[in-house]
């Protein structure tokens, strides 16, 4: 008896409905990048395993993907040095390509590979799957989709502006009400490290500061002073504990806090140009706000940080996230190319749009009439039928066997086909409603105008 087939652990299949739902959003992305004026690129699926290993510190590099290289992959590996070679030094005899882990460092390799080719600065988008072999669990998979926008080439804060618009375009425009925008700088968590007197434990700072709302005040000072954090800089730190009030609040406050760092200041002054210019200019549906304990990638980000909060209705993390970073190529040896860019969160994304009802019915419509087929001459008309109405962009099908008449109704309602041709006399068909159970006779003309 044959095995059943399976697929790897962490990844998945779509179903038809799955794919058209995820299209939807895809296509609302894809379109607000482009009114924006990004330009889509997309690279290969696997990259040299030396453009992508180093990049991402230790773990990253245990979680990228290797490529066995193709062939007899042991045959350049002596025999005896297959006794004593550890893992590592193998993996880097057999193995020249991985899987691409995220689309950042690809998007670094390519701007420094074609940058005679590129207009700066370049603001592209990509909407490709990555893959991690990470220890699968619900909502984290070893295939996934990331769809990014980043613009190099610019130090112009206007470009932060314009992402936030975007963000709020996109979740606009999906129906997603009541998102918030959270958006915080480097410059000021490294002020807050400075003037509290733990500038080099700044990561251990930043990282405690980042759980507040999971382990509250007491559990962040806890941390703190384990990872040896002075109580006289705990007290420094107190009023971030009860941060609150509108944005020119805070900043006010941070204003204060920061008088005695350059760093800070320059954070402060960055975070009010960005967010003075979005209030001006206004959201349509999101929420912007500044919130003083977002540190996600601390070592990568430079400036602005962004993460992006779904409706507090819905139990979910972040559902998006980004950020300024000053030297994305410097990492391929072409210095002083900055950078800001953003990702959404497809599969959380589909999962709050899901749970909220946002899906337009439309979405998974595929065909909206199916012929029925009682032999070859009736088979043949409907046919003629159906390439005018395909000429006219309304989708169409004929049941392709002559088939007990009940077995094809059967279908059409399975598949959620809308309407059924029973039937064609001359230049007129007999259309069935199969929700309403509404028959109609039309001619050619008016069946277009009532599928249109």
């Amino acid at each position: 008896m044959a095995q059943k087939p399976s697929i790897p652990k962490g990844t998945r299949d779509f179903s038809p409905v799955e794919v058209s739902k995820r299209n939807y959003i895809i296509a609302v992305m894809r379109k607000h990048f482009e009114n924006y004026g990004y330009q889509p690129i997309e690279t290969p699926s696997f990259e040299n395993s030396d453009t992508l290993m180093g990049k991402y510190g230790e773990e990253g590099d245990r979680l990228i993907f290797k490529i066995l290289n193709s062939g007899d992959y042991l045959d350049k590996v002596p025999f005896e040095e297959l006794q004593t070679i550890n893992y590592k030094q193998l993996t880097g005899k057999i193995s020249e390509k991985a899987l691409r882990y995220d689309l950042t460092v690809p998007f670094a390799r390519y701007v420094v590979q074609h940058q005679n080719e590129i207009e700066f600065p370049f603001k592209r988008y990509q909407i490709q799957p990555v893959w991690r072999a990470d220890r699968p669990q619900k909502g984290r998979f070893r295939e996934f989709y990331q769809c990014d926008a980043d613009v190099v080439g610019s130090t112009s804060l206007w470009q932060e502006v314009e992402l936030v618009q975007l963000y709020d375009a996109v979740f606009a425009n999906l129906g997603l009400n009541g998102v918030t925008i959270k958006i915080n700088n480097r410059k000021i968590l490294s002020g807050i490290a400075e003037v509290i007197g733990a500038s080099d434990k700044l990561i251990d700072f930043t990282v405690a500061l980042d759980k507040l709302d999971k382990i509250g005040e007491e559990g962040v000072k806890k941390e703190m002073l384990e990872k040896g954090i002075s109580e006289t800089a705990l007290e420094k730190v107190q009023p971030l504990f009860n941060f609150t009030g509108t944005i020119d609040e805070k900043l006010a406050k941070l204003s204060a806090l920061l008088s005695n760092s350059e760093e800070g200041k320059k954070g402060v002054e960055e975070l009010r140009f960005i967010c003075e210019n979005v209030s001006k200019l206004g959201l349509q549906q999101a929420n912007l706000d500044l919130d003083v304990t977002l540190a996600r990638g601390l070592n990568y980000y430079t400036g602005a940080i962004f993460e992006v909060a779904a409706p507090k209705e819905v139990a979910m993390g972040s559902i998006g996230g980004g950020g300024r970073y000053d030297d994305l190529t410097g990492i391929f040896g072409l210095k002083n190319m900055s950078g800001v860019g953003i990702s959404f969160g497809l599969d959380r994304i589909y999962l709050v749009l899901e749970e909220l009802n946002l899906f337009p019915e439309t979405v998974t419509n595929t065909t909206q009439v199916l012929f029925l087929n009682y032999g070859e001459k009736e088979a043949f008309e409907a046919m003629k039928t159906i390439t005018t109405l395909r000429k006219e962009n309304i989708k169409a099908e004929l049941y392709p066997d002559a088939s007990k008449i009940d077995k094809q109704f059967k279908h059409a309602e399975r598949r959620g086909i809308p309407f059924v041709v029973k039937e064609i006399e001359g230049n007129n068909v007999t259309l069935k409603d199969l929700k309403t159970g509404e028959q109609l006779v039309l001619d050619v003309t008016h069946l277009i105008k009532k599928l249109s």
